[in-house]
């Protein structure tokens, strides 16, 4: 556990030195991951809305194949549950305890792309996030019944660490794009 918590201040730290700006050239390896996973023409794709030096996500919005689809945006819960609702570029958002911005709470969606924010990642796609497990504890749940969402992190490639400590509870990604392409 210290270990964990050594890593994230030293990749937190890291990403708010090494920071930049992305173009959304960045995405088009995702794009074409999507077009091959999915056949259908909407899907529902969860984002995180950027904070902290968290790559720019909301680029993604410049490709007008992902401004059509079904965007969701995580929303925490009094009980530390995480659940994904659906929001558009320009509707309102409000500040979580944590300082996140979250949409208005509809009906819960279960998403089939999840972009998930990183601090630290590895060569066997595992993350380290914040440490609350608020990602970690939605794929656990519910993966296991939609064994189809399609996990993606998101980080700059300086972020890669050589071997992350993992427990039981943390979920190993699909793939993790960086500037640098796809880490399969």
């Amino acid at each position: 556990m210290q270990q964990k918590i050594q890593l994230r201040k030293k990749y937190f730290n890291l990403r708010k030195k090494k920071y930049f700006e992305i173009d959304k050239s960045f995405f088009l390896p995702l794009i074409k991951l999507t077009r091959l996973k999915f056949k259908k023409k909407i899907i529902k794709i969860a984002l995180y809305y950027p904070s902290n030096f968290e790559l720019d996500v909301l680029k993604i919005f410049e490709f007008k194949s992902f401004s059509n689809q079904d965007i969701l945006l995580p929303v925490i819960d009094k009980n530390n549950l995480m659940n994904f609702f659906s929001w558009k570029k320009n509707d309102a958002l409000y500040v979580n305890e944590f300082g996140i911005l979250e949409p208005i709470k509809t009906k819960p969606k279960v998403p089939d792309l999840m972009l998930v924010p990183i601090l630290a990642f590895d060569k066997k796609k595992y993350r380290l996030g914040y440490g609350k497990g608020f990602y970690d504890r939605y794929l656990n749940k519910y993966l296991k019944q939609f064994k189809n969402i399609f996990t993606v992190g998101i980080a700059f490639s300086f972020q890669r660490h050589h071997n992350l400590p993992v427990n039981r509870n943390d979920v190993k990604l699909d793939y993790i794009i960086t500037e640098k392409g796809i880490f399969k």
